[in-house]
């Protein structure tokens, strides 16, 4: 009868190590990307010159034009794996110099701290480079002025329940395939409940950077997110504030507004460029398909833009709507 028993109970435990082993190198793989396209128009300038439009990244050409396709495969076996992110199309080509958007591999030394080696997109800032990510379909003058990618070493550290922290060392910022002159950035942030600032050092490259990103709940379905930074490189840099509240009127129908206020600086220019920006987004979702209507307008501080008489002007309205698929 012991025998029986202590037979048991050893296949017993045989069985449990089996399945702790199995689920410990369990394979999980995953694929997904989106694709987008829009249509733009000036409504205070003409549409027949040569790309008449804000100076920020993305969304920038007339009539009906093209954004990107974009697919993203990871790997996971254990503690490791690797993520492949390829992007294809204007959008993409602005934000990479090739279709490696990103290329990273990562390993969980323990539950609370993750490595990641490669290229991997920016950590500052509120907003991202897939449309997918944002809720304004438009970027800012925040976003375009600062990094896209690092390549590089990351450490990403959860420290309880509301805090976490990451330190990293890069190539000189946006680029991201070598390193061209042996000059390196460092970068830290501290999160603490969906809040985060964010700090940079680049001598080569962008300079130094402070940012804060995040964002707040007013109610159920009014939600305010937050960035501002400042920027300076011996002199060179911006600053600047974007506030982003967004209602929710159902569960297909969304509306935000972006309002931005971004102003350069040099020691070598008396007059720095202010632009203000209000940028009013719908977002209208049907399964996985997303119909952005956007309206914006931008008022800088000198004549940056041209109106319909082909007239310097301070300000230009125009309007996107854009369609954005997702898998």
């Amino acid at each position: 009868m012991k025998s029986i028993t202590l037979t048991a109970m050893l296949l017993v435990s045989l069985f449990s190590f089996a399945q702790n082993e199995k689920e410990t190198t369990e394979k999980k793989f995953a694929f997904k990307g989106s694709i987008d396209a829009y249509y733009r128009t000036n409504v205070t300038a003409p549409n027949d010159e040569n790309q008449i439009a804000p100076a920020t990244s993305f969304a920038d050409t007339a009539g009906f034009s093209l954004g990107m396709g974009n697919l993203i495969a990871s790997y996971e076996k254990g503690k490791a794996g690797a993520v492949a992110d390829l992007v294809f199309g204007p959008r993409g080509e602005a934000a990479s110099a090739t279709e490696l958007n990103q290329l990273f591999a990562f390993y969980n030394i323990s539950e609370n701290t993750k490595l990641t080696f490669g290229k991997f997109n920016t950590y500052l800032g509120y907003e991202v480079i897939s449309p997918v990510g944002n809720f304004n379909y438009s970027t800012s003058y925040l976003f375009s002025n600062g990094p896209f990618s690092h390549t590089g070493l990351k450490a990403d550290f959860t420290l309880s329940e509301d805090f976490s922290l990451m330190l990293g060392v890069f190539n000189q910022t946006d680029v991201t395939e070598f390193n061209p002159n042996g000059s390196y950035a460092v970068g830290a942030q501290l999160g603490y409940s969906d809040q985060y600032l964010n700090l940079l050092y680049d001598k080569a490259g962008l300079g130094f950077e402070i940012d804060y990103t995040g964002g707040f709940d007013a109610t159920d379905a009014f939600f305010i997110g937050i960035n501002a930074a400042y920027a300076d490189n011996e002199g060179e840099g911006f600053y600047g504030v974007d506030l982003y509240p967004q209602y929710t009127l159902s569960d297909s129908f969304s509306l935000g507004l972006r309002g931005e206020y971004f102003q350069t600086q040099s020691d070598a220019i008396d007059n720095d460029l202010s632009v203000i920006a209000l940028t009013l987004t719908g977002s209208y979702m049907v399964d996985d398909l997303i119909i952005k209507p956007e309206l914006r307008f931008d008022n800088g501080s000198e004549d940056i833009f041209i109106d319909t008489d082909l007239m310097a002007t301070k300000s230009l309205g125009s309007f996107v709507v854009a369609a954005i698929y997702k898998f």
